[in-house]
């Protein structure tokens, strides 16, 4: 339910977030958020919290997915892939730090009081920041780093024609087949992506070994999805979005190979999840700066957001059947061959959107200057 409803309201999002105050637009939903959250403590049916879900999917799409890449290339015209990089990795160690404090408070205090301890600490911290400190560019009175005078943004200057930079409007980018390549190369990233998840069930349940040190593999792949997040930033910034793609391809065949050395011994399984995390933020990173080399600026937070919507709907909705090659095949063999596949096919799509988008650049920079 939070993914449908977090999907279904991408576009809705996008529209918002380019054309309102976003640090408004932002500050609401974080409310919204919040107080999914909070009514949590008072609930007394598993089907009352179907109501926080659609809540805080309704919420997240307004400040999760899309809305960061948004916010980055609002702000950030060169080296947009380690800013963007840097964020994600900050939001994945707060996410396991609040993971842990969590699970303390569950411990010592019960899940109906912790969900009230953490909404009341989120609207103390976050509901204020996200009001003050989230601006626009134009809001605060000047351009966005690394960019020059005359390529000033639609917001903050009406007159932005195509001589000013390369874009696709979205119904040029929609008519290309170039996008629907790129778009795929995404929906696959969705999908596999979620094989990492299962790697903590692989441990203790095929592997059969503790639920506390399944939590230390748990752990392995989150430190690598945080390092994966700078590395993979810099990695585009560096040496441009193939790069990157070619990155994650590598580290997932690499670390889901290694984990088969697992069922001989149950030790390779930690350096295992280390690496594939170090390849997991392919999802989150790479596809929006895929999008975002193949379409431009101007038009990207509207492209990208009617992208995200597939993309969530089929990487959330295909989730659990990942864990139907244990229940059908009593292992995950077969789960962890199918990522490796997705994520090379992936990359391999991606590249050849890249190429085809280059060639478009070029024939389109010819026939501007004929």
């Amino acid at each position: 339910i939070q993914a449908v409803a977090m999907a279904l309201l991408y576009t809705t999002a996008s529209r918002f977030l380019t054309t309102k105050r976003i640090g408004r637009v932002m500050g609401i939903a974080t409310v919204a958020e919040v107080t999914g959250l909070f009514l949590m403590s008072f609930y007394h049916s598993v089907y009352m919290f179907y109501i926080s879900a659609a809540i805080v999917g309704v919420a997240q799409a307004f400040t999760g997915f899309v809305a960061i890449p948004i916010v980055v290339n609002m702000w950030f015209k060169k080296n947009t892939g380690t800013v963007l990089g840097l964020i994600i990795a900050i939001g994945s160690a707060a996410t396991v730090l609040y993971s842990m404090l969590s699970a303390q408070l569950i411990t010592y205090f019960g899940w109906r009081t912790s969900y009230l301890i953490m909404a009341v600490a989120a609207a103390i911290i976050s509901i204020p920041a996200v009001f003050l400190l989230i601006k626009s560019p134009k809001e605060v009175g000047c351009l966005p780093y690394g960019a020059e005078e005359e390529n000033i943004s639609e917001q903050e200057d009406e007159s932005f024609t195509e001589s000013s930079g390369y874009f696709l409007t979205s119904k040029q980018a929609f008519s290309m087949p170039l996008l629907y390549v790129a778009w795929m190369a995404c929906v696959l990233f969705s999908y596999a992506s979620g094989v990492s998840g299962y790697a903590t069930t692989f441990y203790t349940m095929e592997l059969g070994q503790s639920i506390s040190s399944g939590g230390v593999v748990g752990m392995c792949s989150s430190v690598g999805g945080i390092l994966s997040s700078l590395i993979v930033g810099k990695i585009n910034d560096t040496y441009g979005v193939k790069s990157g793609l070619l990155w994650g391809a590598v580290m997932t065949a690499i670390g889901y190979t290694m984990i088969f050395l697992g069922y001989q011994n149950p030790t390779f399984v930690f350096p295992s999840v280390f690496i594939i995390g170090l390849g997991s933020s392919m999802y989150t990173l790479q596809c929006p700066l895929l999008a975002r080399n193949i379409v431009g600026d101007r038009y990207y937070p509207e492209i990208w957001a009617r992208m995200m919507m597939i993309n969530s709907l089929i990487g959330g909705g295909l989730y659990s059947s990942i864990g139907l090659f244990y229940d059908k095949l009593g292992t995950y063999r077969g789960a962890f061959i199918m990522a490796i596949v997705c994520y090379v096919t992936a990359a391999f799509l991606g590249s050849l959107s890249i190429n085809s988008s280059n060639k478009y650049r070029k024939l389109h920079s010819a026939e501007k200057g004929a």
